[in-house]
């Protein structure tokens, strides 16, 4: 299974590692190793999320506050949103309009 982010959700996965590592040295890496392995996770088991909607699928990451959105095909999980729990819920559905 290949691997896709949508454009937005890479940006927000960056912004979320550099605004960790300016707060604490080594949370930003922490952060990003905590995706990592929730991203091999769900290329391994893409159907572990929960229902978002029908043609989205989310899951909760463990040690930050933040969801991943994705989509998955037998041939690709495409991260849609790397959002934040706390901060302007469903922003990101707009995005699946475009």
């Amino acid at each position: 299974m290949r691997l896709e982010f949508h454009p937005e959700a890479e940006l927000e996965l960056i912004e979320a590692a550099v605004y960790y590592e300016a707060r604490v040295p080594g949370l930003g890496e922490r952060f990003e190793a905590e995706l990592r392995r929730a991203i091999d996770l769900l290329l391994d088991h893409p159907e572990i999320g929960s229902p978002a909607n029908p043609d989205l699928r989310m899951f909760v990451l463990n040690r930050f506050p933040f969801t991943l959105y994705y989509s998955a095909t037998p041939d690709v999980l495409r991260i849609e949103a790397v959002a934040h729990q706390r901060r302007r819920p469903g922003y990101w559905q707009s995005r699946m309009n475009r």
